[in-house]
């Protein structure tokens, strides 16, 4: 393609500008959309799916900002790639949103009914999937729409009870009457990992149970003294020698009246308390393992919002908090309160709600986990495994699995997918299937639906077809290849796609998994409503542009380490932003009637061309490399310092001498090199900074219609030439040293010096003779002398480089007697300096009565005025010679 644009960059970058419209270009050209292209080899992400509970935050910025970043790179390396976006139903979440919307009209979902509710609910859905989408846009995320999935559509619907039933029939679900999580605010059971263990400030209440028939009693203590109405029997240790008498016989359990017995228990800890347990089973799950062992009665004494049932008695239906203050109240009042603790101790709280959850007996749905755990643990030691990265986060995945507990599955909620149970009306029969039974009229479905997890840990293949093993998307693009997300949720979601797809599709869902840490604000405090220290994503794209967002966060920190929030570094990546942009403005205004097919590197290159261009090299190597293996921080620092430090601030400047020369062969060459040089790094950098790179590519003489389907750039040895290198180096080394010595005597570039360089062989000043018009432009001489071997200045301010000596006469550099006088009166000033700080340190009073921190202070400054006594006085004897 031949350009015939002129530079319509404006002069000053204006990233809402430069933003505006692209994304739609993006969709229009369908650049997304996996083609699938058998000539090329796949490479999927799935998306991990936000909740449609609300707008995204920005950890899901910085989540999906990694995903996008490897998805364009390799999408430019010519794979058939696939982003699969989507959201998830976000059962007891989404739920309380709807249901707090419903409060505010006056009205719940019992008056609605399940229907009318559900319809609410998919408003809501809709809604908020649309808010998500146009987050998505401003990001720049190159999700392939026309593949997007909700963890409720209907082929997911599919999915979820194929694995129900399947699990089902292998005896791996299960229905039973377990002590289970439960929140009693929003009304359902929770898995363990729902459950969020906070220290708190309590008590520690001790009673008396008395022995029946006698005088004596036994201590109890506990954190929960509402649920003692419930207790089924005391247990002791069989080995504690203080109740062996005991064991067997029976205690009246105070308030109640109740008999219950002394059981003998290996659980139970001698050494913990008195040594005795009361043992409640429908309240605790030890109680509860203990209880089956013992045969002991399960009496549930709550009801399933937290207030008292008709066991407890007088207190049936206060709160179980206001319970258990007047059941303290009541003991004391009989003599049966020994004392109360203040204790600090771990409370679980629900992860949605905040409630205070109850250990509760509950019949739910279960999975049975320890063979699928087994499964996954052993794919983690074969050579199929999958990879962590950082690799210490398998250690806390395998922890997991070989530790894990059942999962219960069922949740008392109307949003979600609805267990395919039924029971019999009469009989009380189960029937699990993928329909409902055919005389369904005389069946009822199971009221609950299914943990969100349970659909969400089916996403990497559900999304793709399967259980239709034969759909195209599931035979090309599963396993996938990366999964991206935060430590947060390895238990939650990781795992659990690992074990379902390693069950049903026999394969790894994902061959990496990338693990992040958490956004903090700039004190490294979680984010949170109640601290006020929040940062909405589109706030930061608004002010400074979605690329300088995604920069940050990517080059913030270390795979699997948490990231502060700064918006001071937000606007340092605008800074560089900015840098490229006016970089850019210029190369495209010198290159004028360049055109693709003039771009030739093969005529007579500069030292700063071959050097610029073996540079780029070794930057398209390092940042390939880096990103490979999501080190998204380091290979942005490359990209950072070659297009700043290297390609804006050394070869851009040395450009300007052909450029503004008459010699048009080395004019077109120079062009060339800013051209190829300026289109491979904006490639290089789109994937981090997808809209600057495609507004400046399309300023650029390319062949192509985007920089998103270019292709990613490749290491050319033919470029390569590190004697370039090392001869570019000295010649930095050199006009570096100039300049610090320029700004030690206090002279501005702009004034012309005389300079002398004495190389250390002829070789060196072969090749700075050939490069003296950079050394001319650069330190600004007014004579420059050259040699092997040279007539050296008395008075000269000198520096060493590799492979020479660079001598500056301070003659004509600076007023020697302006400079002396100056010197004179520092060193007074310094010695002054030295003489206090000696004295105050020879006062014995001072040094041993004197904060240590206070001394030690005193003698750093000592430290520091001498050796800036010793440089002036070592400056004067120079300047005196």
């Amino acid at each position: 393609m031949m350009s015939d644009k002129k530079v319509t960059l404006p002069s000053k970058y204006n990233p809402n500008e430069v933003e505006a419209g692209r994304y739609q270009f993006w969709l229009e050209g369908k650049f997304f959309e996996a083609p699938n292209d058998p000539k090329k080899e796949p490479y999927s992400i799935v998306i991990p799916p936000p909740n449609v509970t609300g707008r995204l935050h920005l950890g899901h910025a910085w989540d999906t900002t990694m995903q996008d970043t490897i998805i364009r790179m390799k999408r430019m390396q010519g794979y058939d790639v696939l982003w699969l976006p989507g959201m998830d139903h976000a059962g007891i979440a989404t739920q309380a949103k709807v249901e707090g919307e419903l409060k505010k009209m006056g009205t719940n979902r019992y008056e609605l009914g399940r229907e009318k509710f559900l319809e609410k609910s998919w408003e809501w859905k809709e809604e908020y999937a649309s808010f998500i989408r146009s987050q998505w846009e401003k990001l720049g995320l190159s999700v392939d729409y026309s593949r997007e999935r909700f963890t409720l559509d209907e082929g997911l619907s599919d999915a979820v009870k194929e694995v129900f039933v399947k699990l089902y029939e292998k005896g791996l679900i299960y229905r039973g009457e377990y002590i289970i999580n439960w929140d009693p605010q929003t009304k359902t059971a929770l898995s363990d990992i729902e459950v969020i263990h906070e220290e708190v400030e309590g008590k520690f209440y001790h009673f008396k149970y008395p022995i029946k028939d006698s005088d004596e009693f036994i201590e109890i203590a506990t954190t929960r003294p509402e649920t003692m109405l419930g207790d089924t029997a005391v247990a002791v240790h069989p080995d504690d020698e203080r109740y062996q008498h005991l064991i067997g016989k029976t205690v009246i359990l105070p308030l109640v009246g109740r008999e219950i017995e002394i059981v003998a228990d290996d659980y139970v800890d001698m050494e913990l308390g008195s040594g005795a347990v009361k043992i409640t089973p429908a309240h605790d799950p030890n109680d509860f393992e203990i209880g089956n062992r013992h045969n002991l009665e399960r009496v549930l004494v709550m009801n399933e919002d937290g207030t008292m049932n008709e066991n407890a008695g007088k207190y049936e239906g206060m709160d179980r908090f206001e319970c258990r203050e007047q059941i303290v109240k009541d003991l004391e009042e009989i003599g049966a309160l020994l004392k109360i603790e203040e204790r600090v101790h771990q409370v679980g709280h629900s992860e949605r709600s905040g409630a205070v959850v109850e250990p509760y007996l509950s019949t739910q749905w279960f999975v049975k986990m320890k063979p699928l755990a087994d499964a996954a643990v052993a794919l983690q030691e074969s050579d199929d495994k999958v990879n962590f990265f950082p690799e210490r986060f398998e250690r806390t995945y395998l922890h997991w699995m070989e530790n894990i507990r059942d999962w219960v599955i069922s949740r008392q909620l109307w949003w979600g997918h609805r267990i395919p149970a039924w029971y019999h009306k009469e009989t009380g029969e189960i029937y699990v299937g993928r329909e409902a039974p055919r005389d369904h009229e005389n069946w009822e479905q199971d009221e609950d639906v299914l943990d969100t997890w349970f659909s969400s840990a089916l996403w990497p293949f559900s999304t793709m077809g399967w259980p239709d093993t034969e759909a195209a998307d599931f035979k090309r693009y599963f396993p996938t290849k990366a999964l991206v997300t935060g430590y947060d949720i390895i238990f939650f979601w990781v795992a659990r796609m690992i074990f379902q797809s390693k069950e049903f599709t026999g394969e790894k869902p994902f061959e990496d998994v990338l693990i992040h840490g958490l956004i903090r604000d700039a004190e490294g405090r979680k984010m949170s409503k109640s601290l006020g220290n929040g940062v909405d994503p589109m706030d930061v794209i608004d002010k400074y542009g979605a690329d300088s967002l995604r920069y940050f966060l990517l080059t913030g920190s270390t795979p699997g380490q948490d990231l502060r929030f700064h918006w001071e570094k937000v606007e340092s990546t605008w800074n560089f932003a900015n840098k490229i942009w006016n970089a850019s403005r210029f190369v495209l205004m010198n290159l004028e009637d360049f055109n693709y097919d003039d771009i030739d590197l093969s005529g007579d290159l500069s030292v700063a061309d071959k050097w610029i261009l073996t540079r780029l090299n070794e930057t398209i190597d390092q940042v390939t490399k880096n990103t490979d293996k999501y080190e998204f921080g380091e290979a942005g620092r490359q990209l950072y310092n070659f297009i700043w430090d290297e390609f804006c601030d050394w070869y851009i400047e040395m450009a300007k001498l052909p450029l503004y020369s008459d010699d048009a062969a080395k004019k077109k060459t120079t062009q060339s090199v800013l051209a190829y040089v300026l289109d491979q790094t904006m490639r290089l950098l789109h994937p981090f900074m997808p809209f600057i790179t495609e507004e400046i590519w399309q300023q650029l003489p390319h062949a192509g219609e985007s920089i998103t389907i270019a292709s990613w750039p490749q290491v050319k040895q033919e470029l390569h030439d590190e004697l370039a290198v090392k001869e570019m180096s000295r010649l930095m080394a050199i006009i570096k040293s100039v300049r610090n010595i320029r700004a030690e005597v206090d002279t501005p570039m702009s004034k012309k010096i005389n300079m002398l360089i004495e190389a250390e062989n002829e070789q060196i000043v072969s090749e700075l003779e050939r490069n003296r018009a950079y050394v001319e432009r650069f330190c600004n001489t007014e004579k420059l002398e050259i040699a092997a071997k040279l007539q050296v200045p008395d008075k000269a301010m000198t520096a060493v480089v590799t492979g020479a000596e660079i001598f500056l006469p301070l003659e004509g550099l600076i007023d020697i007697d302006k400079e002396l006088e100056r010197l004179e009166k520092e060193l007074e000033k310094w010695t002054q300096e030295v003489d206090r700080v000696k004295k105050k340190l020879s006062n014995e009073g001072f040094v041993s009565k004197a904060p240590e921190a206070l001394v030690e202070s005193e003698r750093q400054k000592e430290r520091d005025y001498l050796e800036k006594q010793a440089k002036v006085k070592a400056r004067l004897e120079e300047l005196k010679g």
